[in-house]
């Protein structure tokens, strides 16, 4: 269980596991997300609920830096913003998500006081869907920033 909370040891990084984490998840899903939008999304779901059931089964209090399963979910939902694989459009997921997972604005900032798994998760899933939100949005209306 550990292991798959800590994405395969990344959470175990010394500096900045959440950061390492999200780029690693940039890594694995850009070729998802080049392949078919529907994987990337399956990806994400399935991330989600066994994410949250592998927090719950670690028995960690509070939302310990190690577990990082969190940061994956919440970085392929960024990614789901995207029409298609740029390389600005990873950057700007990337760089989108892990502002709003550190700076915690707003529903983010509330969604990170949840109480156990679901709260650990809550947050990053959050961000997530904010920063897809801002991608998506800046896709359609300002194309050339994101291709």
């Amino acid at each position: 269980m550990q292991w798959i909370a800590s994405g395969g040891g990344i959470g175990r990084f010394p500096f900045a596991p959440g950061t390492a984490a999200s780029l690693a998840a940039v890594l694995i899903g850009a070729p998802a997300l080049w392949w078919d939008h529907r994987v990337l999304t399956l990806l994400a779901i399935a991330t989600c609920l066994i994410g949250t059931w592998v927090v719950h089964q670690t028995n960690e209090p509070g939302d310990p830096g190690w577990i990082v399963i969190d940061e994956f979910a919440g970085q392929w939902i960024a990614m789901l913003g995207l029409d298609h694989l740029s390389i600005r459009g990873l950057i700007a997921a990337f760089l989108l998500f892990r502002l709003f997972d550190i700076v915690k604005p707003g529903p983010v900032g509330w969604a990170d006081r949840g109480d156990g798994a679901v709260g650990v998760m809550a947050d990053d899933i959050v961000a997530g869907l904010i920063a897809a939100a801002l991608l998506f949005v800046t896709t359609f209306l300002f194309p050339a920033i994101i291709r």
